[in-house]
Protein backbone atom coordinates (compact mmCIF):
# COMPACT_ATOMS: atom_id res chain seq x y z
CA UNK A 1 0.00 0.00 0.00
CA UNK A 2 1.27 3.46 -0.90
CA UNK A 3 2.14 5.78 1.95
CA UNK A 4 -0.26 8.65 2.56
CA UNK A 5 0.97 11.83 0.86
CA UNK A 6 0.36 15.36 2.17
CA UNK A 7 1.32 18.14 -0.25
CA UNK A 8 1.18 21.79 0.86
CA UNK A 9 -0.75 23.98 -1.54
CA UNK A 10 1.55 26.01 -3.73
CA UNK A 11 1.88 29.74 -2.99
CA UNK A 12 -0.39 29.51 0.06
CA UNK A 13 0.48 29.83 3.74
CA UNK A 14 -2.05 27.15 4.67
CA UNK A 15 -3.80 24.06 3.35
CA UNK A 16 -2.68 20.77 1.86
CA UNK A 17 -3.83 18.11 -0.60
CA UNK A 18 -3.97 14.56 0.76
CA UNK A 19 -3.59 11.58 -1.57
CA UNK A 20 -2.86 7.86 -1.32
CA UNK A 21 -5.55 7.24 1.27
CA UNK A 22 -9.22 6.25 1.21
CA UNK A 23 -11.30 8.01 3.84
CA UNK A 24 -14.00 5.35 4.04
CA UNK A 25 -11.49 2.87 5.46
CA UNK A 26 -8.66 5.07 6.70
CA UNK A 27 -6.44 3.34 9.27
CA UNK A 28 -5.80 4.70 12.75
CA UNK A 29 -2.18 5.44 11.85
CA UNK A 30 -3.20 7.31 8.69
CA UNK A 31 -5.79 9.27 10.62
CA UNK A 32 -3.21 10.44 13.14
CA UNK A 33 -1.15 11.75 10.22
CA UNK A 34 -4.23 13.46 8.79
CA UNK A 35 -5.17 15.01 12.13
CA UNK A 36 -1.66 16.43 12.63
CA UNK A 37 -1.77 17.93 9.12
CA UNK A 38 -5.25 19.32 9.79
CA UNK A 39 -4.05 21.19 12.87
CA UNK A 40 -0.95 22.48 11.11
CA UNK A 41 -2.45 23.38 7.73
CA UNK A 42 -5.96 24.49 8.73
CA UNK A 43 -7.69 22.63 5.91
CA UNK A 44 -7.18 19.49 3.83
CA UNK A 45 -8.40 18.54 0.36
CA UNK A 46 -9.01 14.86 -0.43
CA UNK A 47 -9.58 14.39 -4.19
CA UNK A 48 -11.79 11.64 -5.62
CA UNK A 49 -13.14 10.15 -2.38
CA UNK A 50 -16.81 9.85 -3.49
CA UNK A 51 -18.09 9.61 0.07
CA UNK A 52 -21.70 8.68 0.81
CA UNK A 53 -23.69 10.49 3.49
CA UNK A 54 -22.95 7.69 5.97
CA UNK A 55 -19.23 7.67 5.13
CA UNK A 56 -19.07 11.45 5.54
CA UNK A 57 -20.53 11.11 9.04
CA UNK A 58 -18.19 8.26 9.93
CA UNK A 59 -15.11 10.24 8.92
CA UNK A 60 -16.34 13.35 10.71
CA UNK A 61 -16.80 11.34 13.90
CA UNK A 62 -13.06 10.71 13.92
CA UNK A 63 -12.68 14.41 14.80
CA UNK A 64 -15.39 14.55 17.46
CA UNK A 65 -19.11 14.59 18.16
CA UNK A 66 -21.21 15.39 15.09
CA UNK A 67 -23.34 18.53 15.19
CA UNK A 68 -25.06 17.40 12.01
CA UNK A 69 -23.98 14.98 9.32
CA UNK A 70 -24.71 13.79 5.80
CA UNK A 71 -26.86 16.85 5.08
CA UNK A 72 -27.27 18.04 1.51
CA UNK A 73 -25.99 21.60 1.07
CA UNK A 74 -27.71 22.31 -2.21
CA UNK A 75 -29.72 24.73 -4.33
CA UNK A 76 -32.33 22.06 -5.04
CA UNK A 77 -34.13 19.19 -3.38
CA UNK A 78 -34.63 15.65 -4.71
CA UNK A 79 -38.02 14.43 -5.94
CA UNK A 80 -39.23 10.86 -5.46
CA UNK A 81 -38.56 10.08 -9.14
CA UNK A 82 -34.88 10.99 -8.74
CA UNK A 83 -35.11 14.38 -10.43
CA UNK A 84 -34.49 17.65 -8.60
CA UNK A 85 -36.64 20.67 -7.80
CA UNK A 86 -34.87 24.03 -7.78
CA UNK A 87 -35.61 26.28 -4.80
CA UNK A 88 -37.71 29.36 -5.43
CA UNK A 89 -35.84 32.68 -5.08
CA UNK A 90 -37.60 33.52 -1.81
CA UNK A 91 -37.11 30.07 -0.26
CA UNK A 92 -35.37 30.39 3.12
CA UNK A 93 -32.85 27.73 2.05
CA UNK A 94 -31.97 29.83 -0.99
CA UNK A 95 -31.44 32.78 1.33
CA UNK A 96 -28.98 30.66 3.29
CA UNK A 97 -27.07 29.77 0.14
CA UNK A 98 -26.77 33.41 -0.86
CA UNK A 99 -25.84 34.52 2.64
CA UNK A 100 -23.03 31.98 2.79
CA UNK A 101 -21.34 33.69 -0.13
CA UNK A 102 -19.96 36.05 2.53
CA UNK A 103 -17.00 35.15 4.73
CA UNK A 104 -18.10 33.33 7.89
CA UNK A 105 -17.32 30.75 10.53
CA UNK A 106 -19.93 28.09 11.33
CA UNK A 107 -22.29 28.10 14.31
CA UNK A 108 -20.85 31.23 15.93
CA UNK A 109 -24.51 32.32 16.29
CA UNK A 110 -25.09 29.37 18.64
CA UNK A 111 -23.90 29.02 22.26
CA UNK A 112 -21.16 26.58 21.17
CA UNK A 113 -19.48 27.23 17.83
CA UNK A 114 -18.32 24.38 15.57
CA UNK A 115 -14.95 22.62 15.67
CA UNK A 116 -14.65 21.81 11.98
CA UNK A 117 -16.68 21.56 8.80
CA UNK A 118 -16.57 19.09 5.95
CA UNK A 119 -18.01 19.14 2.42
CA UNK A 120 -18.07 16.43 -0.25
CA UNK A 121 -19.19 17.09 -3.83
CA UNK A 122 -22.04 15.14 -5.44
CA UNK A 123 -22.82 17.57 -8.27
CA UNK A 124 -21.12 20.78 -9.38
CA UNK A 125 -22.05 23.55 -11.85
CA UNK A 126 -20.22 24.10 -15.11
CA UNK A 127 -18.49 27.16 -13.65
CA UNK A 128 -18.44 29.06 -10.38
CA UNK A 129 -19.62 27.61 -7.09
CA UNK A 130 -16.12 27.35 -5.61
CA UNK A 131 -15.58 27.08 -1.87
CA UNK A 132 -13.02 29.57 -0.59
CA UNK A 133 -11.14 29.54 2.70
CA UNK A 134 -9.20 32.30 4.48
CA UNK A 135 -6.44 31.81 7.06
CA UNK A 136 -7.28 33.92 10.10
CA UNK A 137 -4.08 32.79 11.85
CA UNK A 138 -1.82 34.30 9.20
CA UNK A 139 -4.14 37.30 9.02
CA UNK A 140 -3.79 37.98 12.74
CA UNK A 141 -0.02 37.46 12.63
CA UNK A 142 0.29 40.08 9.86
CA UNK A 143 -1.54 42.80 11.79
CA UNK A 144 0.55 45.68 13.08
CA UNK A 145 1.09 45.93 16.82
CA UNK A 146 -1.22 48.92 17.40
CA UNK A 147 -4.10 46.99 15.79
CA UNK A 148 -3.33 43.86 17.81
CA UNK A 149 -3.33 45.94 20.98
CA UNK A 150 -6.57 47.66 20.00
CA UNK A 151 -8.51 44.42 19.45
CA UNK A 152 -6.96 42.13 22.06
CA UNK A 153 -9.72 42.71 24.62
CA UNK A 154 -12.65 43.38 22.25
CA UNK A 155 -15.59 41.05 21.59
CA UNK A 156 -18.50 41.10 19.16
CA UNK A 157 -21.98 39.65 19.19
CA UNK A 158 -22.84 36.96 16.62
CA UNK A 159 -26.27 36.50 15.03
CA UNK A 160 -27.42 34.91 11.79
CA UNK A 161 -30.55 37.09 11.83
CA UNK A 162 -28.36 40.16 11.73
CA UNK A 163 -26.06 38.73 9.06
CA UNK A 164 -28.96 37.81 6.76
CA UNK A 165 -30.52 41.25 7.17
CA UNK A 166 -27.20 43.04 6.69
CA UNK A 167 -25.97 40.99 3.71
CA UNK A 168 -29.20 40.31 1.82
CA UNK A 169 -31.86 42.65 3.15
CA UNK A 170 -33.65 39.49 4.29
CA UNK A 171 -35.38 39.48 7.68
CA UNK A 172 -36.27 35.86 8.49
CA UNK A 173 -39.12 35.11 10.89
CA UNK A 174 -37.90 34.69 14.46
CA UNK A 175 -38.42 31.24 15.97
CA UNK A 176 -36.78 29.91 19.10
CA UNK A 177 -36.23 26.42 17.64
CA UNK A 178 -34.28 27.66 14.59
CA UNK A 179 -31.02 29.46 13.93
CA UNK A 180 -33.11 32.65 13.83
CA UNK A 181 -33.71 32.50 17.58
CA UNK A 182 -33.45 36.16 18.47
CA UNK A 183 -30.35 35.82 20.62
CA UNK A 184 -26.72 36.78 20.06
CA UNK A 185 -23.57 35.40 21.65
CA UNK A 186 -20.52 37.41 22.57
CA UNK A 187 -17.17 36.13 21.26
CA UNK A 188 -13.65 37.54 21.44
CA UNK A 189 -12.23 39.03 18.25
CA UNK A 190 -8.94 37.26 18.99
CA UNK A 191 -9.03 33.54 19.71
CA UNK A 192 -6.27 31.30 21.00
CA UNK A 193 -6.58 27.91 19.33
CA UNK A 194 -7.25 25.26 22.00
CA UNK A 195 -4.97 22.63 20.45
CA UNK A 196 -2.14 24.63 18.87
CA UNK A 197 -2.12 27.76 21.09
CA UNK A 198 -1.82 29.89 17.92
CA UNK A 199 -3.79 33.15 17.95
CA UNK A 200 -6.20 34.04 15.16
CA UNK A 201 -9.02 36.43 14.36
CA UNK A 202 -12.48 35.02 15.06
CA UNK A 203 -14.98 37.20 13.21
CA UNK A 204 -16.91 36.95 9.92
CA UNK A 205 -20.37 37.90 8.62
CA UNK A 206 -22.27 36.91 11.77
CA UNK A 207 -20.21 39.28 13.96
CA UNK A 208 -21.62 42.70 14.85
CA UNK A 209 -21.99 45.17 17.65
CA UNK A 210 -18.70 45.43 19.54
CA UNK A 211 -20.05 46.70 22.89
CA UNK A 212 -17.10 49.00 23.58
CA UNK A 213 -17.40 50.87 20.24
CA UNK A 214 -19.96 53.09 18.51
CA UNK A 215 -21.93 51.21 15.86
CA UNK A 216 -20.22 52.70 12.80
CA UNK A 217 -16.75 52.24 14.26
CA UNK A 218 -17.60 48.63 15.12
CA UNK A 219 -18.87 47.94 11.60
CA UNK A 220 -15.79 49.50 10.00
CA UNK A 221 -13.41 47.60 12.26
CA UNK A 222 -15.01 44.21 11.67
CA UNK A 223 -15.22 44.71 7.91
CA UNK A 224 -11.71 46.12 7.76
CA UNK A 225 -10.21 43.14 9.57
CA UNK A 226 -11.80 40.63 7.18
CA UNK A 227 -10.78 42.71 4.17
CA UNK A 228 -7.21 42.87 5.47
CA UNK A 229 -6.98 39.10 5.85
CA UNK A 230 -8.29 38.35 2.34
CA UNK A 231 -6.26 41.13 0.68
CA UNK A 232 -3.23 38.83 0.53
CA UNK A 233 -3.66 36.02 -2.00
CA UNK A 234 -1.42 33.70 0.00
CA UNK A 235 -4.03 33.71 2.79
CA UNK A 236 -6.97 32.73 0.54
CA UNK A 237 -7.60 29.41 -1.20
CA UNK A 238 -10.34 28.84 -3.81
CA UNK A 239 -11.32 25.21 -4.45
CA UNK A 240 -12.57 24.30 -7.91
CA UNK A 241 -14.86 21.39 -7.11
CA UNK A 242 -14.69 18.08 -8.89
CA UNK A 243 -17.33 15.47 -8.15
CA UNK A 244 -15.97 13.18 -5.42
CA UNK A 245 -13.77 15.79 -3.70
CA UNK A 246 -13.88 16.18 0.08
CA UNK A 247 -12.61 19.19 2.07
CA UNK A 248 -12.34 19.49 5.85
CA UNK A 249 -11.35 22.73 7.59
CA UNK A 250 -10.73 24.01 11.10
CA UNK A 251 -13.65 26.27 11.93
CA UNK A 252 -11.77 27.64 14.93
CA UNK A 253 -9.07 29.22 12.74
CA UNK A 254 -10.45 29.78 9.22
CA UNK A 255 -13.28 31.60 7.51
CA UNK A 256 -14.98 30.20 4.42
CA UNK A 257 -17.51 31.19 1.79
CA UNK A 258 -19.19 29.86 -1.36
CA UNK A 259 -18.89 31.62 -4.71
CA UNK A 260 -21.78 32.50 -7.07
CA UNK A 261 -22.84 30.29 -9.95
CA UNK A 262 -25.84 29.75 -12.26
CA UNK A 263 -28.44 28.57 -9.73
CA UNK A 264 -30.39 26.79 -12.44
CA UNK A 265 -27.53 24.26 -12.39
CA UNK A 266 -27.02 21.73 -9.63
CA UNK A 267 -24.51 22.31 -6.85
CA UNK A 268 -25.01 19.50 -4.34
CA UNK A 269 -22.53 18.97 -1.51
CA UNK A 270 -22.72 16.67 1.49
CA UNK A 271 -22.23 18.77 4.61
CA UNK A 272 -21.00 17.39 7.93
CA UNK A 273 -20.19 19.59 10.90
CA UNK A 274 -18.25 18.57 14.00
CA UNK A 275 -19.47 20.12 17.24
CA UNK A 276 -17.13 22.32 19.22
CA UNK A 277 -15.89 21.46 22.68
CA UNK A 278 -17.93 23.53 25.17
CA UNK A 279 -14.78 24.00 27.24
CA UNK A 280 -13.24 26.11 24.45
CA UNK A 281 -16.02 27.04 21.98
CA UNK A 282 -18.66 28.26 24.43
CA UNK A 283 -19.58 31.93 24.03
CA UNK A 284 -18.96 34.37 26.88
CA UNK A 285 -22.53 34.65 28.19
CA UNK A 286 -24.70 31.91 26.64
CA UNK A 287 -26.68 31.41 29.87
CA UNK A 288 -27.46 35.14 30.20
CA UNK A 289 -28.72 36.06 26.72
CA UNK A 290 -30.73 39.19 27.60
CA UNK A 291 -27.99 41.59 26.47
CA UNK A 292 -27.63 39.59 23.26
CA UNK A 293 -31.36 39.72 22.58
CA UNK A 294 -31.33 43.46 23.10
CA UNK A 295 -28.36 43.83 20.75
CA UNK A 296 -30.11 41.81 18.02
CA UNK A 297 -33.37 43.72 18.36
CA UNK A 298 -31.62 47.09 18.24
CA UNK A 299 -29.46 46.17 15.23
CA UNK A 300 -32.39 44.69 13.29
CA UNK A 301 -34.43 47.84 13.91
CA UNK A 302 -31.63 49.97 12.46
CA UNK A 303 -31.16 47.63 9.49
CA UNK A 304 -34.90 47.69 8.73
CA UNK A 305 -34.79 51.47 8.70
CA UNK A 306 -31.68 51.53 6.50
CA UNK A 307 -33.16 48.91 4.17
CA UNK A 308 -36.55 50.61 3.80
CA UNK A 309 -37.53 50.81 0.14
CA UNK A 310 -34.56 48.77 -1.08
CA UNK A 311 -36.22 45.35 -1.07
CA UNK A 312 -34.29 42.11 -1.19
CA UNK A 313 -30.77 42.91 -2.36
CA UNK A 314 -30.16 39.38 -3.63
CA UNK A 315 -32.68 39.37 -6.48
CA UNK A 316 -30.26 40.74 -9.08
CA UNK A 317 -27.90 37.84 -8.28
CA UNK A 318 -30.40 35.21 -9.48
CA UNK A 319 -30.73 34.30 -13.18
CA UNK A 320 -34.38 33.18 -12.89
Amino acid sequence: MSQITITPIKDKVFGAIVTNTTLRNISDAEFETVKAAFLKCGFLVFPAQFLTEEESIAFGERFGEIQFGGRHVANRKPREDGSFETFEPNDQRMMGILGNQNWHADSTYMPVSAKCGMLSALAVPDEGGQTELADMRAGYAALDQPTKKRIESLSAYHSTQVSQANDNGYFPPERADTIFHGEAYLRSLVKTHPETAVKNLFIGRHAFGIPELPRQESRELLKGLVNFVVSDASRVYSHEWQVGDTIIWDNRALLHRARPYDYRQARVLIGTRVAGDPATELAHYPTDPEAGREAVAAELALLRKENAGKGFRWRDRLPY
